[in-house]
């Protein structure tokens, strides 16, 4: 599985890089906090697939990294993806080590 770590992500939103950063937890929760990416919820994947780029980097991420690592799983060997990378211990690990303004639930 190819993941990014938080430090990473957060070089390449200070950098500008050009991904798409995708959050496939709850509404309720991306409403709590979020990293300013697309909420697209880890039900909706599927019906809003057209939705995640394919021309550039894109990071899913979810409050763990547990469901973005299943989803993860299901782009990259049942749709194709090879641009997609796991935030590795998701906006929870994003919050202690980066930013613990974050209230992360």
């Amino acid at each position: 599985m190819q993941e990014i770590t938080v430090h990473e992500l957060k070089q390449w939103q200070d950098e500008g890089e050009n991904f798409q950063l995708i959050d496939i937890r709850e509404e309720y929760e991306y409403d709590a906090c979020n990293l300013n990416g697309m909420l697209i919820p880890m039900g909706e994947i599927i019906d809003r697939i057209e939705e995640i780029a394919k021309d550039k980097p894109v990071v899913i991420h979810c409050r763990s990294g547990s469901r973005s690592a299943a989803i993860y799983q299901v782009l990259t060997t049942q749709y194709g993806f090879t641009n997609i990378f796991n935030l590795k211990g998701g906006i929870k690990a994003y919050s202690q080590e980066i930013d613990p303004t974050l209230n992360v639930i």
